[in-house]
């Protein structure tokens, strides 16, 4: 999978980066035909809510449309739990409607074949 992590206004440190590889890698776990992962965290100097300051978005790169997740919290490794967090139920639920779809439609063709005269 490819992985590009931007910050602004953020100084990158080897353990941030290890937190966001290691959050990247549970998403992984779920689904392991991610595309790609592009990590955007920001610092804002100026937030309306100084408790809210840090913001990390994260957007999946999934065969179909792909899936993005924000959130704002006052500490950075926070923000990326809960955007991970965010991301993990999207990519829950996103299997559940494929494999749903998949047993709706295998239901119809052993209904089909049980009506239909032999």
């Amino acid at each position: 999978m490819k992985f590009i992590l931007a910050t602004h206004n953020v100084t990158l440190t080897d353990a941030i980066e290890q937190h966001v590889l290691q959050q990247i890698d549970k998403l992984e776990h779920i689904d392991r035909w991610l595309i790609d992962a592009r990590v955007t965290l920001e610092r804002d100097h100026v937030a309306h809510s100084p408790e809210k300051q840090y913001k990390c978005g994260i957007r999946i790169g999934v065969s179909g449309n792909d899936l993005f997740a924000e959130d704002r919290e006052s500490d950075l490794y926070a923000a990326i739990d809960l955007a991970v967090k965010k991301l993990q139920a999207q990519l829950r639920a996103r299997h559940s409607k494929v494999k749903a779809k998949t047993h709706k439609q295998a239901a119809r063709l052993k209904e089909r074949r049980r009506v239909e005269p032999a």
